[in-house]
């Protein structure tokens, strides 16, 4: 291994042997080692051992191929691990269908890649091709059992490279000495390269921002190509722009990746701005180091106005969540900020529990890493957003029975309760009512008795009125004839005592 082994990770071993001297001699020119690692001998389950065989037993060859063969490499276990073989599209159907194995997703047959499902574990197989037609966003494919002739076609060399079921590595542009190095290049030029696919500019920031130890490092050539075709990437649709574009904004040397962009015509053909804030964005980028951002969080720092927002969803396709997160963060991000004082965790508080909106907190949160309040991001994680304790329910009760009213009352007592900071209970917030004055409520007993109104003046309630009367009335004609109180404004008259004018007259 070279040294420091700087691509290892988690104290993986990585062993590299050479072959037999006739096998070496045979491909020298491949640079040919076998692999064996713990990352390399986890990848059997029973799954893909069924899978070798089945390909074993037909003569087809069947390799490791692309990121995950970097990946073993570099001393990682790889997310995804995908196939490649010299067998058809036809014979790979032929073969599982006749061993009784499930097929699933035809998606990608016409492509060469076919899907089948062993011990509740997909594998995704693709046929070795060569492309004859491109036009920057499709290619027109031919199968081949040429590996050269496919690594070939790949954007880079480190994600050229196939590696055999017993360990063998194929290399034939030099993968794993640019992996080695850490170096990015593209196979062969790279002007075909990213004329075969646009999108590979991106890809190529991606796996700089990943694999590269330190910004600026690039080839003179590779830039020059990338600022040359640049505007093809306007053809390229914004759903597989903005897939890239996210892992770039998470990775490393993202200040110097995305100068580059601006610098190299790029931004303007990917949805960013084109006078985006550079500034805000490297010191948004410093203030979410070590905070894992989301990658509009990051990428809002580069959007001035909601306009610049607006124009990204046209281009990008973000999702509707994606949308309301940048339009928040750009509205609040100069005036939602900590408060002086023992509590400056308050003005996010406040904010959330005005808000009616599910998102709310998730969206504080993210404007926090925005701000770099890594302390106050710890406090809001912990926090648990309180419930109100009083309901209208409780007013009702207290003899409110006006649904406005009820609105008014709550709002005031929620006012209460947030300048208590959300510590009052129910029962404490219920005896504010007097001191707030509010109108229709027996104070003394809690029930629709006599109350005093905002102004202090005596009133009784509606049920005391229907008692009084009843006692002359029968209660057929007190349902008939339901008198209405002495202070109603439909009421013709005032009389001494409980009694009123009738409500029909």
């Amino acid at each position: 291994m070279w040294a420091g082994a700087p691509l290892l990770r988690c104290g993986a071993r990585l062993r590299l042997r050479l072959l037999p001297r006739r096998q070496r001699q045979q491909q020298r020119a491949r640079g040919a080692m076998r692999l064996e690692s713990p990352q390399f001998q986890a990848l059997f389950t029973p799954g893909l051992r069924a899978v070798a065989e089945l390909f074993e037993k037909k003569n087809y060859e069947l390799r490791i191929a692309g990121g995950a063969v970097r990946d073993l490499l570099s001393g990682m276990k790889p997310e995804d691990v995908d196939f490649a073989t010299t067998a058809t599209p036809v014979e790979m159907k032929e073969m599982f269908t006749s061993a009784g194995v499930r097929l699933i997703n035809n998606k990608g047959e016409k492509h060469g890649t076919i899907t089948a499902r062993l011990h509740e574990q997909n594998f995704e197989i693709t046929t070795l091709r060569i492309d004859v037609v491109t036009d920057g966003r499709h290619a027109e494919v031919e199968f081949t059992t040429d590996w050269e002739k496919d690594a070939e076609r790949r954007d880079l060399t480190v994600n050229s490279m196939f590696l055999g079921l017993d360990g063998m590595l194929y290399d034939f542009f030099n993968g794993y000495e640019d992996l080695k190095n850490r170096k990015i290049r593209f196979v062969g030029q790279a002007s075909e390269r990213i004329q075969e696919d646009y999108l590979r500019i991106l890809r190529y920031f991606r796996f700089y921002g990943r694999i590269v130890e330190k910004p600026g490092d690039h080839e003179p050539s590779t830039l020059q190509a990338i600022k040359e075709n640049a505007k093809g990437l306007a053809g390229i649709s914004g759903e597989r722009i903005w897939v890239e574009l996210k892992k770039i904004l998470l990775g490393n040397h993202v200040n110097h990746l995305v100068r580059l962009m601006y610098e190299l015509d790029v931004a303007q053909y990917i949805g960013l701005p084109l006078n985006g804030s550079l500034e805000e964005f490297d010191r948004v980028t410093k203030n979410v180091q070590n905070l894992c951002p989301k990658p509009m969080t990051v990428l809002t720092s580069l959007l001035k106005v909601k306009d610049d927002v607006i124009n990204l969803d046209l281009r990008l396709k973000i999702s509707k969540e994606e949308k309301n997160l940048g339009l928040f963060i750009v509205k609040h991000r100069q005036d939602l900020t900590k408060a002086m004082g023992p509590e400056p965790l308050k003005p996010y508080q406040d904010f959330i529990m005005d808000s009616r909106e599910a998102n709310t907190n998730s969206r504080i949160c993210e404007l926090l890493k925005y701000q770099g309040e890594e302390h106050l991001l710890r406090e809001m994680q912990q926090w648990t957003v309180p419930s109100f304790p009083v309901s209208g329910h409780d007013l009702r009760k207290m003899g409110i029975s006006s649904g406005k009213e009820i609105g008014t009352a709550l709002q005031q007592l929620r006012d209460e309760w947030k300048k208590s900071g959300y510590h009052m209970d129910k029962e404490e917030l219920l005896s504010c009512l007097k001191k707030l004055q509010l109108p229709y409520v027996n104070y003394a007993e809690g029930t629709e008795e006599v109350w005093e109104d905002s102004k202090g003046r005596k009133k009784c309630s509606f049920s005391l009125l229907i008692r009084q009367m009843s006692r002359s009335l029968r209660a057929r004609d007190l349902v008939q004839h339901a008198p209405l109180p002495a202070h109603s404004p439909r009421c013709r008259h005032r009389t001494a005592g409980a009694s009123c004018a009738g409500a029909d007259e």
